[in-house]
């Protein structure tokens, strides 16, 4: 056991070799280098923050680095993107036997600078792990955040065949599983399916803030599922929005024109005695756009990244009592039928909360027997 608590003998099966030094101590540098260590595999750490580094250090992220260091083998940085550039040029030219990569959200704006700076881009390689959490900061990282997660690989356009394989290989030992994306790519496509939905959710809770206490009090499970990610950091949103504004103004005006629509259907509704009175096609047009939706919905990737099932949903109401839903959980299992998902809502004003878990269509009507024999209530 070293003196971060690692047992020495655990990175005999990791493909990266130390020293690894991370810059940025934060979510995602902490978590690289809790799985790194994990390893067995010597980490380094460097933030401007002191009190960040000194929790980074205490969490097991790695060790403080120091002058008398041996010179890193892997740099990953860790950095808000409107820095990273120039984080990822001094690292460059402090440590020039070193591969240099980093975790940046946006990697066209990050290559651009580097290229203007003329950075050595034959030892770099951007990477963009497709993992994260609403809280911030070394005390949320974990060993385990990018297991099972899309790791973005992005040739710098000059990158040396041994960059790009160290790269992939730090992707592959922490869990993640790499893909190869050029930079205009990557940022298009996490414009789509990442900034965008940060935009959108922001806006939805922003709304939020002049409702009464009794609407929201008949809040749903739907307005969290929405909301959820506006509680992430502004400051570090600002930074990834700017740096990637081309490419999230695009899919926003397409999302400003459905709006419009949805805006003019429902300004003729308005002024409309009833429904036979609305303008001609303007249900229609509020039709089609919800069913856009549910398109949108079905081609996002299911069950372990493959295509999209339709599972049948059985709720049940569990008591707000320790144990409870574990014990929920335990019965599923007892009766032979595999949970494919969960999702708890808790009633409003009630002790109870409603456990809807989805399953084979085939098994519903047979689980459904078998938790009633159990005792539970059904929602049906």
């Amino acid at each position: 056991m070293d003196a971060t608590g690692t047992p020495a003998t655990a990175g005999a099966s990791a493909a990266t070799r130390g020293p690894v030094r991370v810059v940025g101590a934060g979510l995602l540098g902490a978590s690289v280098g809790l799985a790194l260590r994990a390893h067995g595999v010597d980490v380094t750490l460097h933030d401007p923050s002191r009190t960040a580094l000194a929790l980074a250090r205490d969490v097991g992220a790695g060790r403080p680095a120091s002058a008398d260091d041996v010179e890193p083998a892997l740099v990953v940085v860790a950095a808000p993107p409107d820095v990273t550039a120039d984080v990822v040029a001094a690292e460059l030219a402090a440590h020039p036997g070193a591969v240099v990569t980093d975790v940046a959200s946006v990697k066209g704006y990050v290559l651009r600078e580097l290229r203007a700076a003329g950075a050595d881009l034959t030892r770099y390689v951007g990477s963009h792990p497709m993992a994260g959490r609403e809280r911030s900061g070394p005390a949320a990282a974990v060993p385990d955040l990018f297991v099972g997660r899309p790791w973005v690989v992005v040739d710098s356009g000059e990158s040396r065949p041994d960059a790009l394989l160290a790269v992939r290989a730090l992707a592959t030992d922490l869990g993640g599983v790499p893909v190869v994306l050029d930079a205009d790519a990557h940022d298009a496509a996490v414009a789509a399916v990442s900034h965008v939905p940060q935009v959108a959710a922001s806006l939805v809770a922003s709304a939020l803030r002049g409702a009464e206490p009794d609407a929201l009090g008949l809040a749903g499970q739907g307005l969290r599922d929405v909301t959820r990610i506006a509680a992430s950091d502004p400051a570090l949103w600002t930074s990834i929005l700017a740096a990637n504004a081309q490419a999230v103004r695009d899919v926003l005006l397409a999302v400003r024109s459905d709006l419009d629509e949805v805006l003019g259907a429902l300004d003729s509704a308005a002024r409309a005695n009833g429904p036979e009175d609305v303008e001609l096609g303007a249900l229609a047009r509020l039709a089609r756009l919800l069913s856009d939706g549910n398109a949108g919905v079905a081609l996002v990737p299911g069950k372990h990244g493959g295509a999209p099932r339709r599972y049948a949903v059985v709720t049940a109401l569990v008591p707000d009592r320790p144990g409870e839903l574990a014990r929920l959980l335990t019965d599923v299992g007892a009766a032979g039928v595999n949970l494919e998902e969960l999702q708890l809502e808790h009633a409003a004003g009630r002790p109870v909360g409603m456990a809807s878990v989805s399953v084979d269509p085939a098994r519903s009507a047979h689980l459904e027997a078998e938790l009633t024999a159990r005792g539970w209530r059904l929602v049906r």
